[in-house]
């Protein structure tokens, strides 16, 4: 354990999203894993994916509803994009069928009680081609699938409510080694905490973007004030501070901002005294992006310049 790291009084800029979570179990945890990573591959981030997803927590075989391990997995994408509820529909009608349906053993139920929600169940369905019915199935009620390899069972209705997106860190490290170790670390940390999710590989990120680009056919592009080897072409625009050469980033997203915020806590809470790190920070647009703000030190919100 290494001296105590500075915190930056900073903010992480979160912002809404509504949200989907799926329970999928199956006969043991090689073809749960195969499903769960199928469902929620490519989905890092908004910027070129669908939606941003990722695994909670696992589920022990006397806590699932088929007795079997299961995984809660969540499916984000922002408020603010257009036909937000049809999107996250789309989302899941293609990632359940395509990624779980096609998975051995595998089954998946809706974890998330909400007065909105979708008719998936029906939708996925049609692909028993008329063959399919409705049964209930462990005292839910389901709609099953005949498959070459016996049946697929899934929930009726999949509820979705609002959530939120974006929460992150930063680590400054000296070498790209002690950047990794804390941000993994820190994604460690943050998954541990009931329902949030991170999305990049690993739970890190190592290309944090800005909005906008030179060019104009690009939405985000590489933060290049951040980047350790463009300090001495930028000059005084770089941001790196001295002894930097490597910066990663998780991203925190779930179920409401008080759960993020905890996480966030949490992830800190596991680096604050680590090694070769220079500085822990926080991405933010000045409140342009979001307006759900998440303090990394609250011991000094008072005296921030931050609303």
């Amino acid at each position: 354990m290494g001296t105590e790291v500075k915190i930056e009084n900073t903010y992480a800029e979160a912002f809404r999203s509504i949200y989907a979570e799926v329970l999928i179990t199956a006969k043991n945890k090689f073809w749960l894993d195969q499903a769960v990573m199928a469902a929620t591959g490519h989905a890092s981030s908004t910027i070129m994916c669908d939606c941003e997803a990722g695994l909670d927590h696992y589920v022990d075989p006397q806590d699932s509803p088929d007795g079997r391990i299961g995984a809660v997995c969540q499916f984000h994408v922002p408020r603010f994009i257009k036909n937000r509820e049809r999107h996250l529909e789309k989302v899941l009608i293609a990632r359940l069928s395509q990624n779980v349906l096609t998975c051995p053993t595998a089954t998946v139920f809706n974890h998330l009680q909400s007065d909105t929600f979708f008719k998936l169940g029906k939708k996925i369905a049609y692909f028993g081609d008329g063959h399919q019915f409705r049964d209930v199935r462990n005292q839910l009620p389901v709609w099953v699938i005949p498959i070459m390899g016996g049946e697929f069972v899934l929930s009726r209705r999949f509820g979705y409510k609002d959530g939120i997106m974006g929460g992150n860190l930063w680590f400054m490290g000296h070498t790209q080694d002690f950047a990794i170790d804390a941000a993994y670390t820190a994604a460690k940390a943050a998954d541990a905490t009931l329902g949030v999710v991170t999305t990049f590989p690993g739970g890190v990120a190592a290309s944090a973007s800005k909005a906008g680009s030179k060019y104009p056919f690009l939405f985000a592009s590489t933060y290049e004030d951040f980047c350790p080897t463009l300090r001495t072409k930028l000059g005084v625009q770089s941001k790196v501070p001295d002894g930097v050469t490597s910066i990663m980033e998780i991203i925190i997203n779930g179920q409401d901002l008080e759960t993020v915020t905890k996480a966030t806590h949490n992830a800190l809470d596991a680096t604050c005294h680590l090694d070769g790190l220079e500085l822990i920070t926080a991405g933010n647009y000045g409140g342009r992006l979001g307006k759900s703000f998440i303090h990394l030190r609250p011991d000094l919100q008072a005296s921030s310049n931050v609303a």
